[in-house]
């Protein structure tokens, strides 16, 4: 898969030879940050080949690499399919490279991959849990078209605390 997002940077299937360029942009406390425990910190070579690995058993695939103009990895997005009454619904999550934050990178990947998941994957609804306290995020979202459905009060434990998070859908149009 591969989605041309602005001034040359993609959104694409993750390689193996990504694995070097993982470390260098997600080492990031910054970032973990943002993110839930699932992403490591620190974030070693190990991690790197550890989530290629997953990705590349995915079928279909549905994790993809934000990659530079130099087609150097630098992000990544992906949604987590539901099962059963929800099928055609999906968690999104995305990260980026700090030296790469405010050009608009995240939001264009946010929409290329929401339309992606729609289209190609008979998705109805996603939706982002992003932390209260990460108001970048939330801008990506309302700009990429997603709509604040409520805030989920200290429902996150995150960096020895009890944190907010707020609920944003994308819903595809009737």
């Amino acid at each position: 898969m591969k989605l041309e997002l602005h001034d040359g940077f993609l959104v694409r299937d993750w390689r193996a030879s990504d694995a070097e360029a993982l470390p260098r942009h997600a080492n990031d406390r910054q970032i973990w940050l943002r993110l839930r425990d699932a992403f490591p910190h620190p974030y070693t070579p190990e991690d790197a080949h550890r989530f290629l690995a997953m990705v590349a058993a995915q079928d279909p695939r549905t994790y993809f690499c934000i990659a530079t103009p130099q087609d150097e990895a630098i992000g990544s997005i992906g949604f987590l399919r539901h099962q059963d009454v929800e099928r055609f619904s999906a968690e999104i999550g995305y990260w980026l490279s700090r030296r790469h934050w405010g050009r608009g990178l995240a939001t264009a990947a946010l929409v290329a991959v929401t339309r992606h998941a729609i289209e190609t994957r008979g998705l109805n609804r996603l939706y982002a849990l992003p932390f209260a306290g990460n108001p970048a995020s939330v801008r990506v979202l309302e700009k990429a078209g997603y709509v604040l459905e409520g805030r989920l009060r200290r429902s996150s434990f995150k960096d020895g605390r009890f944190v907010d998070q707020f609920l944003y859908a994308f819903v595809r149009e009737d």
